[in-house]
């Protein structure tokens, strides 16, 4: 009798346990970057930014595309990889594992052929993006990183992305909110 109610409650718990784990987040879809919303950084000149995402139990792949206002005449250049946004710095394609392994892919940029290594990990409800290159420039060499947390709404049609990006140029925090299409 002790060992029948034991192995009821046992699974009881288990059942409990498995129920109160909470799925996790699925970021595939086409979202639309809202400007109004979001908080940029001014050297991003962002007009319009949309990601296309499709998210598989083993990686998540991002595709960008990014219309930006145009320089002020006589205004300096960028860091010869599109602005030097990580990822976000025009057309772009990458794909991440959400294991938390690193993985390089080659990218070409104005610079020709950078290698770019990035890691993803998903937990319940958050995932975590990182990209870092590092390249020749006409100052010599440069490292520019970048680190995303994306998290949804509780309704799936808000993508919020807090990014920190890290540059010879400084450290600039910006706040993205995307609209699900």
């Amino acid at each position: 009798m002790k060992k029948t109610l034991f192995a009821a409650a046992l699974c009881c718990m288990l059942s409990i346990a498995a129920f109160a784990q909470a799925k996790t987040a699925d970021f595939s879809g086409t979202w639309t970057l809202d400007v109004s919303k979001s908080k940029l950084d001014e050297r991003a000149r962002i007009e319009s930014m949309t990601l296309t995402v499709a998210q598989t139990a083993k990686d998540i792949k991002v595709d960008s595309k990014t219309t930006r206002t145009p320089r002020p005449d006589g205004a300096a250049g960028g860091s010869g990889m599109g602005g030097g946004r990580g990822g976000f710095g025009g057309d772009s394609s990458m794909t991440y594992t959400l294991d938390g392994k690193a993985t390089t892919i080659q990218q070409e940029s104005p610079m020709g052929t950078v290698p770019v290594s990035l890691t993803g990990k998903l937990d319940v409800s958050n995932l975590n993006l990182a990209s870092s290159r590092t390249f020749n420039g006409p100052n010599g060499e440069i490292t520019a990183t970048t680190k995303d947390i994306w998290t949804l709404s509780p309704d799936g049609k808000t993508l919020t992305v807090n990014r920190e990006s890290t540059s010879p140029r400084g450290t600039n925090s910006s706040t993205m909110v995307f609209v699900k299409k």
